[in-house]
């Protein structure tokens, strides 16, 4: 099975790093900050309609090229600079999987991803069985 789409948006910048801890009654309590809650629920929205008809059960091989706009860069050239790809990617796949485009992302046993700056920023994604 494959699973190929592009998300036409902006993608967003924070990262599932930016989790906030505070203490409360002496024990710590993680949260998440509002701009990290909302582009949780900017990437749910978009990719919630191309949520595959069966879960993937096996081991994927997830792709993903994260579009940036491009400002002063040329269309196609990488992006170097942050949000590191790791920390964009840990955020996609909790939403991936709640979702339910598969039962764990534990599945994704291989992985390519690539930021670069483009003239039509969005995500693209394709996720196929090995």
């Amino acid at each position: 099975m494959i699973t190929e789409f592009f998300v036409a948006i902006i993608p967003p910048t924070v990262t599932h790093q930016e989790k906030k801890v505070s203490v409360i009654k002496g024990k710590p309590v993680f949260y998440e900050p509002y701009n990290l809650k909302d582009a949780r629920l900017k990437l749910m929205s978009h990719l919630a309609r191309f949520v595959p008809a069966k879960k993937y059960i096996g081991g994927v091989r997830l792709i993903v090229k994260w579009c940036f706009p491009r400002k002063n860069h040329r269309d196609g050239e990488y992006k170097i600079t942050k949000p590191d790809t790791d920390n964009l990617q840990k955020l996609l796949k909790d939403v991936m999987t709640k979702l339910g485009y598969w039962a764990d992302d534990n599945l994704v046993a291989s992985e390519i991803v690539e930021k670069f700056w483009a003239e039509k920023p969005g995500i693209y994604i394709r996720i196929e069985d090995l």
